[in-house]
């Protein structure tokens, strides 16, 4: 097969620590049989070669200012698939923990006197802005799902990602619950898909995942509470990656 006719992809990034580009870089590595099959036009982190023409555009990274919407925008009307790589792009990140806070006083707060000269909004994830057909969540992105969301793309297929609890994973790898060590978690209410990672070491989950589907929100808090964090605490916890969520949320419930 020639280069010509290889599925062309080109990474994208927003604002975002360009963590989970990182990461495909070490897939890449230990995975070369996906560069035999695919042709990578633009790519920062690895490349110099910036080219124009792709199919598969993936997006790492929040929308936190108004010119980075006419890009997303470009980014979409030429890309077939437009995939959001990583927390930030997927839910907003911890770049959405501003969002909590009045925006001018977040500027001076980080720029001081020069915050008139840079421009910004309240973050959100990319599909606030344009279609998303495919999230690959994470902070950073499983390194091994990365590589079966490429090949479930090169076979014409979106990735099948897990929608079911953190909590899931857990009893299959025979974890002691975090709650019974003392800790918190919030698996109940994450959707799985990396192997249980914090918690396998001993850490519990903090959303970086994003929401299961309809998630037990009140019981979720109940169970903090009763393991003994404070209303703070929680909405702490709860923000850490899922700003963006909680607030719709809040706002849903607000409306009635």
């Amino acid at each position: 097969m020639s280069a010509k006719t290889l599925p062309r992809i080109a990474f994208f990034e927003f604002t975002s620590c360009e963590g989970c580009q990182l990461t495909v870089v070490d897939t890449l590595q230990d995975h070369p049989e996906l560069l035999n099959a695919v042709e990578i036009v633009q790519f920062r982190e690895a490349m110099s070669e910036r080219g124009d023409n792709y199919q598969i555009a993936f997006i790492e990274g929040s929308c936190t200012r108004p010119s980075d919407e006419a890009k997303l925008k470009e980014i979409r009307a030429k890309a077939q698939i437009v995939v959001a790589l990583g927390a930030c792009a997927h839910l907003g990140g911890v770049n959405a923990i501003r969002n909590r806070m009045a925006l001018p006083e977040v500027r001076e707060y980080v720029y001081g006197e020069k915050a008139a000269w840079f421009e910004t909004y309240p973050a959100r994830p990319i599909e606030a802005v344009i279609k998303v057909d495919a999230s690959l969540p994470g902070c950073p992105i499983d390194r091994n799902e990365f590589a079966m969301a490429v090949t479930h793309l090169l076979q014409g297929r979106l990735p099948n990602l897990p929608d079911y609890p953190l909590c899931i994973e857990c009893k299959l790898l025979e974890n002691v619950c975090m709650y019974q060590r003392g800790k918190t978690c919030l698996g109940p209410i994450t959707r799985a898909g990396c192997a249980a990672i914090c918690p396998s070491y001993g850490d519990g989950c903090e959303g970086c995942r994003g929401l299961i589907p309809k998630p037990n929100w009140a019981a979720m808090k109940a169970v903090l509470r009763e393991h003994g964090m404070t209303d703070a605490e929680i909405d702490s916890r709860l923000t850490m990656f899922l700003t963006y969520q909680t607030m719709q949320l809040e706002a849903k419930a607000a409306e009635g």
